[in-house]
């Protein structure tokens, strides 16, 4: 990999920094990452500020999606009621959602996190449904043998067979969330990775730092997708 980079800068005849340079951009950026001054803001001030925009877009994305996918799982009126409002708004662009945030709440990092909720939403919805909808008719079976009320249900039946199709769901949000906040942060402007991205690249600024917050990126965005891998197997109902 380094030797590809290293080649692909020589042809752009360092247009594109060597391994070396981003290094040294690297470590340059790294230093006193936790500088919180008016006039300039660390690196790791600028990824808080993204994940906690994320987190908050995702968290509330979650209670939405969670309950109202299992709702449409096991409930088939709720299904075709619901059903075609998911299918024509889940296609829509993350980015399209921003100006319509931005009217409804006069402000940019909450335009942000309102995009990151509804682009949530679809994927921890959809795969709650899946799992609610396929729970084996056998377990339902058994549920109406001992008598279960719908709380006791849901608690031993319903939620344990979907949960592993939530983290799925989840998983894929978060995913979402983290690419569409880079775009989301470039239009809102403020503190973020993505308002980084925007001044170094259409400011004069450095190449060599649009890679290093792409890789800084890139780890996060992998470490989030671990995190969940972890709890889907963690939760798996075989286990």
């Amino acid at each position: 990999m380094g030797g590809i980079w290293h080649g692909i800068s020589l042809l752009t005849k360092n247009e594109i920094p060597s391994p070396g340079d981003t290094w040294m951009v690297f470590k340059e950026v790294m230093n006193q990452p936790f500088q919180n001054d008016p006039d300039y803001k660390g690196i790791a001030i600028k990824l808080l500020s993204s994940l906690a925009r994320v987190g908050i877009g995702f968290g509330l994305g979650s209670l939405v999606a969670i309950p109202i996918g299992l709702l449409m799982g096991s409930n088939k009126i709720v299904t075709k009621m619901t059903n075609p409002i998911v299918q024509i708004l889940r296609p829509v662009s993350p980015l399209a959602w921003f100006p319509l945030g931005l009217a409804i709440f006069q402000d940019s990092p909450k335009a942000s996190v309102f995009m990151i909720f509804i682009c949530c939403l679809w994927p921890t919805l959809i795969n709650a449904a899946f799992g609610a909808g396929n729970v084996p008719q056998d377990h339902k079976n058994v549920s109406r043998a001992f008598g279960f009320s719908t709380w006791k249900y849901f608690t031993k039946v319903l939620l344990p067979y979907s949960l592993p199709h939530i983290i799925t769901g989840l998983r894929l949000s978060i995913g979402v969330a983290w690419m569409v906040i880079v775009a989301g942060e470039m239009l809102s402007g403020g503190t973020g990775l993505g308002n980084f991205v925007w001044e170094e690249g259409f400011n004069g600024g450095s190449t060599a730092k649009i890679l290093v917050a792409i890789i800084i990126i890139g780890l996060v965005g992998s470490l989030l997708d671990k995190c969940f891998t972890w709890l889907q197997r963690r939760f798996s109902y075989a286990a």
